[in-house]
């Protein structure tokens, strides 16, 4: 009789980890009714964690200590299970750590459920269980002993002192009250934003974690960004970003070079985001936005306008991204990595700001990430909002029409980076103004990471995803976007089913491309987010740039001035949608009169547009009736649509816009050099490979 086969070690590993997750999950299910349970029912709970834990340790190290050469027989993705079987059993530790310490300690949340002779009994029960844990000792065995020590050890290891950068007044019971300069002593911080403290007098209660940074003896009055940098244990939470969608959670180290250029802008505005905050203006999750921060700080590296100029090569003589083929004698299409279409449906449960301020737009900021940098140009659509669902986000799923392309949810991603954790990274976000002060600004009302391939680098399906937000910063790990939702589910299972259904959530969908799309947006840069009603406008430009640097220039070599308005200009719309939204009018109007055969001639098709781009855009950029582009300001919005309304009007009725050019009532600006040249060597990207 042949002897049976040993089971693989990894396998072995891995079954074991399985058994251990259905008990700490069977644990944590029982473990909800503690609050109603007897002190030695919960002491028995509290045992069992200690066990478990001790079990998953055990697990964990065996795990570390295995190595491939191990095995029987070889074993396909070796690491990549090896390192997922480690992130579940780190998951399965965390799990009970939590579960152990919020079975020891006295549960300050119970205030808010109870009465107050449930209350006393529920302090009594707790001294019970102390009492019996604490005077059970000699009778426990001395694997619980360490248990409890390594227990303790962990509470110990949480205690941090902070300093109060501002006033706080408790909002509801169990919260605690401080004054700004404060220091506390943290207890447990809460994966909700609200953290466990105890002031200099000793009483305890819970804390928003915003109004904190470490305690530093030797320097108290350092900024905030040089407490960042110096406080260890809080830099470490603030340099991790967690992705709670794709892939399970995974931490990364903040590398990107151009955060340290916001971080200070940002750290300027938590103060006045924290006075809203205590005044009940915004949820404790709303933080200043980053990606709108990156825009305004970063110059125009986050812009489209960037990315949409050609690359250099790392020899710095030729184009990389924008080749000819002389074949088709026009520029070479460019295949990507990720090229998809991405369709923005709607965004629920969103909290609401207070009446102390006015909100001027409600949008969505997104762009490709990797967990630490921002990757593409910051793309940003606006959302439709209803008084009657006041916290349901709408946005228009086709644009077409007169529709402005700032509201079309159709957005293309294109991207060639070859990071395995590749994503978008979605940013809600306000513009608003307090009523009281005029002051303006935006707020992020939460955000998403969805990782655009899993752990084996196949991409995700495309479908439709509904992302969970999470609040503070995408440099953040473990705030809630309004923590009041899962502080009033705390109790029952029924509660936080319904929880779940409360928490801000936004859904969109992936869509495949079919032939055609595939085709046209292989015309554009090989990274690139933008509007799919104006994606057609900026393949003209691309094969434009190309006649005029790979076709037409006389020496390959020359870096000249190339006198060419439609070059020099054209960035400028994707800066002023609404000029955008005159040419995409234009063009139409233009498109509707060509025959079937001459649609087909590119050459023609190009020249058309040339004429319609200087017959509409050129003048109204130029014009002192447009007023300066200003972000979510609606008086100036709709001066902007009138004037452009206007001068549209007037060109159909005058088949053009000399007449109104020549017109001595038009007052243009002076003419400048710019308007004309383009300097490639200016604005293209360099390769920083």
């Amino acid at each position: 009789m042949l002897a049976r086969r040993p089971r693989d070690p990894l396998q072995a590993l891995r079954r074991r980890g399985q058994e251990l997750k259905q008990q700490v999950d069977s644990l944590v299910t029982e473990s909800q009714l503690t609050g109603a349970l007897e002190p030695s029912k919960r002491r028995d709970i509290y045992q069992r964690c200690i066990q478990l834990k001790q079990a998953v340790d055990e697990n964990k190290n065996a795990l570390q200590k295995l190595n491939k050469a191990d095995e029987a027989a070889p074993v396909g993705n070796y690491e990549q299970r090896k390192e997922e079987e480690h992130s579940l059993l780190e998951k399965l530790a965390c799990q009970l750590q939590e579960l152990a310490v919020g079975i020891s300690r006295k549960d300050t949340l119970k205030v808010e459920a109870h009465s107050d002779k449930e209350e006393d009994d529920t302090t009594e029960d707790d001294e019970d269980e102390e009492t019996e844990e604490t005077g059970g000792e000699e009778e426990e065995s001395e694997g619980d002993e360490e248990g409890m020590q390594e227990q303790a050890s962990w509470k110990q290891a949480e205690t941090v002192t902070y300093i109060a950068l501002g006033d706080f007044a408790a909002q509801q019971a169990g919260d605690l009250t401080f004054k700004k300069g404060d220091i506390l002593h943290i207890i447990e911080k809460k994966p909700d934003g609200w953290w466990l403290a105890k002031d200099a007098e000793g009483a305890e209660g819970l804390i928003p974690r915003t109004y904190l940074e470490p305690y530093n003896k030797e320097d108290k009055l350092e900024s905030s960004e040089d407490s960042e940098e110096g406080g260890e244990e809080d830099g470490e939470e603030d340099a991790e970003v967690v992705d709670e969608t794709a892939g399970g959670a995974q931490m990364k180290q903040r590398t990107d070079s151009h955060w340290t250029a916001v971080r200070k802008a940002i750290s300027e505005q938590i103060n006045t985001v924290d006075v809203l905050a205590t005044m009940g203006a915004i949820p404790a999750g709303f933080r200043p936005s980053t990606l709108s921060q990156l825009l305004d700080e970063a110059g125009n590296q986050f812009r489209a306008s960037y990315f949409l100029q050609p690359e250099l090569t790392t020899s710095q003589l030729s184009f990389r991204d924008l080749m000819w083929d002389a074949k088709a004698g026009t520029i070479m299409s460019r295949p990507s990595r990720v090229s998809l279409i991405l369709t923005l449906w709607s965004c629920k449960m969103i909290p609401l700001p207070g009446t102390s301020i006015q909100v001027l737009s409600r949008h969505i900021r997104l762009c490709l990430f990797d967990g630490s940098k921002v990757l593409s140009n910051i793309h940003t659509v606006r959302a439709v909002w209803q008084p009657k669902k006041p916290k349901t986000w709408t946005f228009s799923p086709q644009v077409t029409g007169i529709l402005p392309c700032l509201l079309d949810g159709d957005c293309f991603i294109r991207s060639n980076s070859s990071t395995p954790d590749l994503g978008i990274l979605f940013e809600l976000g306000i513009s608003y103004i307090r009523n009281s002060t005029g002051e303006r600004g935006e707020l992020s009302c939460g955000w998403v990471f969805l990782k655009l391939f899993d752990a084996s680098g196949v991409p995700i399906p495309a479908k439709t995803y509904e992302l969970f937000l999470n609040g503070g910063t995408p440099y953040e790990k473990g705030v809630e976007v309004d923590p009041s939702v899962s502080r009033r589910a705390q109790g029952s299972v029924f509660r936080q089913m319904i929880s779940v259904r409360r928490q801000p959530q936004l859904l969109v969908k992936l869509r495949s491309l079919n032939r055609r799309s595939r085709a046209m947006l292989s015309l554009l840069p090989e990274t690139l987010v933008g509007s799919m009603c104006s994606a057609h406008l900026l393949i003209f430009y691309r094969q434009i740039l190309g006649d005029v640097l790979l076709r037409d220039r006389t020496s390959l070599q020359s870096a000249d001035l190339i006198s060419h308005p439609v070059l020099a200009t054209f960035p400028l719309l994707l800066e002023q949608p609404d000029v955008m939204d005159a040419l995409r009018s234009s063009w139409a109007e233009k498109e509707s009169t060509l025959k079937r055969s001459e649609k087909r001639d590119k050459e023609l098709l190009k020249a058309e547009f040339l004429l319609v781009y200087h017959d509409c855009v050129l003048p109204l950029l130029h014009s002192t009736l447009l007023p300066p582009f200003r972000w979510a300001e609606e008086e100036t919005e709709a001066a902007r649509w009138k004037a452009i309304a206007d001068f549209l009007r007037q060109s159909r009725e005058n088949e053009g816009s000399l007449k109104a050019l020549l017109s001595p009532d038009g007052v243009h600006k002076p003419f400048d050099l710019s308007e004309q040249t383009y300097d490639f060597l200016g604005e293209i990207r360099k390769n920083s490979g």
